[in-house]
């Protein structure tokens, strides 16, 4: 997570008599660490020591962004006291997703419940939708002997939240679930008809062309199955409908398809991760994995390749503007994406640096055995899968042998 500068949050919180950061709260290390310098990149991975708002112009066009900011909740080194300075801050970095932001980008927003809630209008408003909150639990474990229960006046907190948005698409600047419903309306033809196109009992009206909380952007197959069945029998005059190309023919599914933000649900997973708190060797450290925690927010691994590799294929860009230790660069560059990522405070960025550098062998073995070239799977579900498999193999072969001696 990137230091806040307290400048943009001072003006929304000038009236009150609270400091508006936490600038060297709980912080590991407190003398400044310079690094040798301001750049650092491989084949995958290109982090900078900076402002991201000064970066973002030489980064390529993202198909993920990995956001973990400011929460708002005076928790951590750097964090805003509460959650109503973070608006003004985040609004400069969401208008800059948006202007180098496709319809394929995704915005995985980690936070607290309150900064989320606080920052979501400015998301909306910069044409981030908003899909889906996902809710990571650490467990009791993660208060247990840290909180007097006989005193606390709410329950203990245990989650934090990270909140799926895709970049809006449009069509002649109107969004595609209205543009949608619009170009089947002008075709004449009743809207049970599009049940009809797409060979489908009910989907394409209770979803394709709902307009309300329902709505579904279709698969590219059935967009096209629409697009056939209204240029053959919508209003003559009106064609051609469902166009893409500015009124010249109709669209195509693979034209469809770079509307649609990428998304592959790995199976069993759902929107609450059941997943401890970092601890031990999990935690990079001052002295590598010694000594104390370098950053308090610090992201588990898997959770953020999780969403990476839902979100995106080998070979696209993912962004983490506020870089920390640069965990999602990590995660990206180890899935074989290819990452840029931002860090403004030189201490944080000298430590992020050096636990790139040092993690690098490990990632260009598994690159170079093929590993990281599986798209979606990859090698850790792989893994993940052969380590299960033989479990229940023996755990089968146990219980066999006791219930059929």
């Amino acid at each position: 997570m990137e230091t806040i500068n307290t400048a943009n949050t001072a003006k929304a919180l000038k009236n009150k008599a609270i400091p508006t950061s936490t600038v060297g709260r709980g912080r590991a290390v407190k003398e400044e660490f310079t690094p040798d310098s301001a750049v650092w990149s491989d084949d995958l991975l290109h982090i900078s020591l900076g402002n991201s708002l000064d970066l973002y112009d030489s980064w390529d066009t993202p198909t993920a962004i990995i956001s973990d900011g400011g929460y708002g909740i005076l928790g951590f080194d750097g964090d805003t006291s509460d959650h109503l300075g973070l608006p003004e801050w985040y609004e400069p970095h969401v208008a800059a997703w948006s202007r180098h932001a496709t319809p394929r980008t995704v915005l995985w927003f980690w936070n607290s419940e309150i900064g989320w809630t606080a920052v979501h209008p400015i998301l909306e408003k910069h044409g981030w939708r908003y899909v889906n909150a996902n809710i990571w639990n650490k467990g009791r474990g993660h208060i247990a002997g840290n909180v007097n229960t006989k005193k606390i006046r709410r329950f203990p907190v245990v989650t934090e939240v990270c909140v799926q948005y895709v970049f809006e698409a449009r069509v002649g600047g109107v969004v595609l679930k209205e543009w949608l419903y619009d170009e089947w309306k002008r075709t004449g033809l009743p809207m049970k008809r599009a049940n009809d196109a797409c060979g489908v009992k009910d989907v394409a009206v209770r979803k394709y062309l709902d307009q309300g909380h329902l709505w579904y952007c279709p698969p590219p197959e059935m967009f096209e199955k629409m697009q056939r069945y209204a240029n053959e029998h919508g209003i003559p005059g009106g064609k051609p409908y469902f166009s893409l190309d500015g009124g010249k023919t109709g669209g195509t599914a693979a034209q469809w398809a770079s509307y649609r933000s990428k998304f592959e649900c790995p199976h069993g997973v759902t929107n609450v991760w059941e997943r401890p708190a970092l601890r031990g060797s999990e935690r990079y450290k001052t002295n590598g994995f010694n000594g104390k925690a370098l950053h308090l927010n610090q992201k588990p691994l898997d959770l953020v390749s999780r969403t990476i590799e839902a979100t995106s294929d080998v070979g696209d860009v993912v962004w983490e503007p506020f870089g920390g230790l640069f965990t999602a660069c990590i995660a990206a560059r180890d899935l074989g994406r290819r990452a840029f990522g931002g860090e403004i405070d030189p201490t944080y960025y000298y430590f992020g640096q050096k636990r790139v550098t040092e993690q690098r062998p490990q990632t260009r073995l598994l690159w170079s055995q093929g590993f990281l070239r599986v798209p979606f799977e990859g090698w850790l579900h792989s893994l993940s899968r052969i380590v299960l498999s033989t479990a229940w193999s023996f755990c089968r072969g146990v219980l066999c042998s006791v219930l059929y001696p």
